[in-house]
């Protein structure tokens, strides 16, 4: 029935395309006029490269002065990678921000800027990640949903940190600021139909009507989806690393005087996703099943068929925008939203990890299937007046922001082996008593739940002096934040049952702890010339403290801090045809977050510790002594040669090092009792390579009744590493390509109708690489890889 359905809707959307490119002309005709916004971006109409404007300091202003470093991609850049989501940008188009799946899961995102935001599990209610995710300025507290498809996106800003002082909290590696495309009050419709392989189809509809009594409307709409990059043998499962999402997002905007703007938005998401499949690479010491041989390249199709269901997201919020203009020195702006998700996590990745002692030991069950349900609904309110006295250019304001978040955990074995490895077989969903709280799986045991609530508050303000002195050309920014953070948590299940506290007593664990800070900002600019611009600055930033769910303990751990010096220069040249940004930076890395394993003993009615069978571990995070260390440059070139013709690249070098720090939770050693063990050992960033470039070629010509555009973009890196203590394994380098070739422009009629026709490919000459390892010398190794070539072809009509 699944697979029916799946069928119906591809011919739909094929249908859609068909609809698309046969429109009859006349109704298309004289119906409004074509979107002003050009294919291209790079170069304005005298072939010189186009101001960037960017609202890194919480006002319009040019890249080229704003002065700290900044990567920007705009809609064509994001039309040209065919970006999607924020999982897109895996693959490096921004060198110095890393976006990676949680473990196997696409339902969850880790992002790292300038090597710093997750180290490890962030995927939990009372652990926060450090690169803070806007849109449209408003914070998205959790790492669940991220992956959901991106609306009419105007342009993605990556803000390298610490951005504490204007953004706050959660902010040390950076920010990434999305901002999405605004009613115009004029009729623009914008349609898109689209497939490609993996059973990938793609729809789009934009409708910008027209004002009305002062009031704007604009709907954006998106359904896309596609099978698994990894067949499932098993019959009615989902594949592996598949999607299906679809979104709605609405602004209605009042504009009753033209020094007056209210701004009202909602959205609503779906998204659903299957995990990634993990193939066991190398074997080790214990023999392996027959029924799951190696795959050490990647795969189409996984080595046995597994239970594999959707993790199903569901988002939502509502935002009040407000900007009043009361005198051209002064703007006051107010920033309200409430968002809610839900997110279900199914992972089945890990089935062929199994090997056959330890599977047979367990009475042939392997592939663990781990389940999380997860809850959160948030609300923030934040406000700003941006102004001008004389000389001093000024941004106050203050915020505040509430979360709740819970969640729960279930893993249980869905498969079996027979007595030689040979068959495997599924295995019935457990039954147990479990707790009367919302599960995946009711009856399943479950592994722990817990609750958190949030609430932060801050005031800042940041001031720039320009002293009647060498021209106007010097620039004196100070600022700073004040933060209060509070938390309030529960773990109140733990392997099905009440928790038991270190005096051995059945209750529920409670954290309760605050924290105050102030990030201060440095910033001394100068202007050269019209077109060199240095700057120097120092900034800090957090991460906020928490609690570990994975705990037995759930003992509160601190915020970890970040403080940098950063010089950069910002430069165009030859009429600006070439442009050049570069900076360098250098910092201090404090009270880092680190997860230790805690092995999970039971206990005899003498106290003893049973060490039989004892083989789970939990996790507990613990603030590292001493500092590490963050370094790094980054490179920005953008070169038009010719009109219609630009060449850019982009270079990240990124040293991060962590202090070596010894796991503080003892081990029971035999003959010894309890044991801590003293020795420091290395600890390693993760998934921040050392090296990442990307280059673009982007090309454009107008021909007689048409322009054809070309993009070919190709991105680097040195591999990196996913786990932060031993045994760690770096993933392979990599170089992937994406490419798209577009005929735009197409009239339709006597209109202002126009078509545009393209072919899109990422991993355009499907490379392979492994980006996670792990494992051990005793049941050898497994991986995840990159995705294979996808490509399609999409029709888009504007009017």
């Amino acid at each position: 029935m699944k697979r029916l359905i799946a069928v119906r809707v591809r011919a739909s959307a094929l249908a859609g395309v068909a609809l698309i490119l046969s429109m009859p002309v006349a109704a298309l005709a004289d119906v409004g006029a074509v979107n002003a916004v050009a294919d291209t971006e790079q170069q304005d109409p005298n072939g010189m490269l186009t101001e960037i404007v960017v609202t890194a300091e919480k006002r319009p202003t040019n890249l080229q002065k704003t002065p700290i470093s900044i990567s920007v991609l705009g809609a064509n850049d994001i039309q040209n990678r065919h970006v999607q989501s924020l999982l897109d940008l895996s693959n490096g188009a921004i060198p110095s921000l890393r976006v990676a799946p949680f473990f196997s899961r696409n339902s969850a995102l880790i992002v790292n800027i300038r090597g710093i935001g997750v180290l490890s599990d962030g995927n939990q209610p009372a652990r926060d990640q450090g690169v803070g995710i806007y849109v449209d300025g408003i914070y998205l507290g959790r790492p669940q949903g991220l992956g959901a498809a991106l609306y009419d996106i105007e342009s993605i800003e990556v803000l390298k940190g610490p951005q504490g002082t204007l953004f706050g909290r959660n902010t040390e590696g950076g920010a990434v600021s999305i901002t999405t495309r605004k009613p115009t009050g004029e009729f623009h419709v914008s349609l898109l139909g689209g497939v490609g392989n993996f059973g990938s189809y793609k729809t789009e509809a934009h409708v910008d009507l027209p004002e009305f009594h002062n009031f704007s409307l604009k709907i954006d709409g998106i359904v896309t989806a596609r099978d698994g990059t990894v067949k499932n043998p098993l019959s009615g499962a989902w594949g592996f690393n598949a999607y299906d999402r679809r979104g709605l997002h609405t602004q209605l905007q009042w504009k009753p005087a033209p020094n007056f703007t209210a701004n009202y938005s909602y959205d609503t998401s779906y998204d659903a996703s299957s995990s990634l499949y993990q193939q066991a690479i190398a074997g080790g010491t214990q023999p392996r099943a027959p029924v799951l041989p190696l795959q050490p390249d990647r795969t189409s199709t996984a080595s046995v068929g597994v239970p594999e269901q959707p993790s199903i997201g569901k988002n939502s919020g509502h935002g009040l925008f407000l900007e009043w203009q009361v005198a051209p020195s002064l703007t006051l702006k107010s920033i309200s939203s409430y968002r809610k998700l839900s997110q279900s996590q199914f992972d089945n990745a890990a089935a062929t990890t199994a090997t056959l002692p330890g599977a047979l030991a367990a009475g042939g069950q392997f592939a663990r299937y781990s389940l999380a349900e997860f809850y959160q609904h948030q609300y923030s309110q934040e406000f700003q007046a941006i102004g001008d006295l004389g000389r001093i250019h000024y941004v106050v304001g203050a915020m505040g922001f509430h979360e709740h978040v819970r969640d729960n955990a279930q893993a249980f074995y869905t498969m079996q082996l027979n007595g030689d490895g040979t068959v495997a077989t599924v295995l019935p969903p457990p039954s147990s008593t479990t707790a009367a709280i919302p599960v995946n799986v009711p009856g399943a045991p479950v592994d722990r739940a817990s609750r958190i609530s949030t609430d932060s508050y801050g005031v800042f303000g940041q001031f720039t002096w320009t002293p009647g002195i060498l021209e106007d050309n010097l620039h004196l920014t100070a600022g700073a934040r004040w933060t209060n953070d509070r938390k309030n948590g529960e773990l109140y299940i733990v392997n099905n049952k009440l928790p038991v506290d270190a005096y051995g007593v059945s209750r529920i664990l409670t954290f309760k702890k605050s924290w105050s800070r102030v990030d201060p900002m440095v910033n001394l600019a100068y202007d050269v010339t019209r077109d060199v611009h240095l700057y120097g600055k120092w900034s800090t930033g957090y991460k906020s403290g928490g609690a570990n769910s994975r705990s037995l303990s759930y003992m509160p751990f601190n915020p970890e801090k970040v403080s940098i010096f950063e010089i950069g220069a910002k430069t165009e040249f030859f009429d600006r045809h070439v442009r050049l940004n570069v900076s360098a930076y250098t910092g201090t890395y404090k009270d880092i977050q680190l997860d230790f394993a805690a092995p999970y003993y039971n206990f005899d009615a003498a106290g003893n510790p049973i060490t039989a069978g004892t083989t789970r571990t939990t996790l507990d995070t613990y603030n590292a002594p001493g500092n590490g260390r963050v370094k790094g440059v980054e490179a920005e070139l953008m070169v038009a040669p010719v009109r219609g013709l630009t060449l850019s690249a982009s270079y990240a070098y990124t040293y991060v090092r962590i202090p070596d720090t010894s796991n503080p939770y003892p081990t029971f050693v035999e003959g010894k009792g309890m044991v801590v063990n003293t020795t420091p050992i290395r600890i390693y960033t993760t998934y921040t390579p050392r090296n990442a470039l990307s280059g673009a070629i982007d090309w454009e010509r107008s021909l007689s009744g048409f322009t054809l555009s070309g993009h070919l973009d190709a991105n680097y890196d040195d591999g990196f590493y996913t786990a932060s203590t031993a045994p760690v394994f770096k993933g392979d380098a990599s170089t992937i390509f994406n490419g798209r070739i577009a005929v735009s422009d197409i009239g339709l009629g006597a209109g202002e109708t126009k078509l545009t026709v393209s072919l899109w490919a990422r991993n355009l000459f499907n490379e392979q690489h492994r980006f996670y390892i792990s494992g051990n010398a005793a049941s050898g190794l497994t991986s995840f890889f990159n995705e294979p070539r996808t490509f399609g072809i999409e029709a888009q009509v504007k009017f």
